[in-house]
């Protein structure tokens, strides 16, 4: 594949690609936490906020601080509907921005494969969270074909195309998941497969998304013509339409979770 380097600049055009596949995961992922109220919680890789909202609404959190090294995301964090009570700032998650022990739980959502170096990350989380503390992420089953934009990855390989993976996507499989998360000296580890559907309105809604991913939209870009059209043709026969034109499908994600000891 090519060389990695997605980078997520627009929080706007972040959410019609991923904020709602990142929601209706997440809505899941943290009814399988069950945390209680009132914790200090940190999103790392927080984005555009959609996660972070979440976190809000479910956990009634005391304290929300999310991290990521985008401003263009944060900017768009900073004004999504419920997220007042969170603080956003730019930050590295292999070099996170707080003292040891600040938060009682760290999250990962949809980030953990973008991270150089997913164990350094890991232990940054478990370095910001008290003993006793949760430490949970979930990602894309990218290479089991559970990514939102499968459907489009799949022709471009069968095409003989390359399109961009995140850096460490070989984390995303469930043994690595819980592999890296035993390695890291966390307690009580499990993990849990997640399958959620979404909804399109017609064929043009979900080709504009998908083109709005900095991987595959990149790569539909130097295409020529005749050959996007091709592939344009392979994804519509690939996706059924119900009778009133609305395409659906599934996505995957693996998730893990455990506890710093005390």
């Amino acid at each position: 594949m090519a060389e990695q380097q997605i980078r997520f600049e627009d929080g706007a055009a972040y959410e019609r690609m991923m904020g709602v596949w990142s929601r209706l995961v997440g809505e899941e992922f943290l009814d399988w936490i069950a945390l209680p109220v009132g914790l200090r919680c940190i999103d790392v890789g927080c984005g555009n906020g959609a996660f972070t909202a979440l976190l809000i609404e479910h956990c009634k959190s005391a304290e929300v601080q999310g991290v990521d090294p985008s401003e263009g995301q944060l900017a768009f964090a900073r004004t999504r509907p419920g997220t007042a009570l969170a603080r956003f700032q730019i930050g590295d998650a292999e070099a996170l921005p707080f003292a040891d022990e600040s938060f009682d739980a760290a999250f990962m959502a949809l980030v953990i494969f973008f991270v150089p170096h997913p164990a350094k990350g890991l232990a940054e989380m478990k370095r910001v969270t008290r003993p006793g503390g949760t430490i949970a992420a979930y990602a894309w089953d990218v290479l089991g074909g559970g990514f939102p934009l499968e459907p489009l990855q799949a022709e471009l390989r069968a095409l003989g195309q390359k399109y961009m993976l995140p850096p460490s996507v070989e984390v995303s499989r469930m043994p690595a998941l819980r592999k890296l998360w035993e390695d890291g000296g966390l307690e009580a580890v499990e993990t849990r497969e997640f399958t959620v559907r979404r909804t399109f309105a017609d064929f043009d809604e979900l080709w504009s998304t998908f083109l709005s991913s900095p991987s595959t939209g990149g790569t539909i870009a130097k295409m020529a013509p005749v050959d996007v059209a091709a592939v344009k043709a392979r994804v519509r026969d690939r996706l059924a339409a119900d009778a009133a034109g609305r395409i659906t499908f599934a996505s995957r994600a693996n998730a893990v979770k455990g506890r710093v000891p005390k």
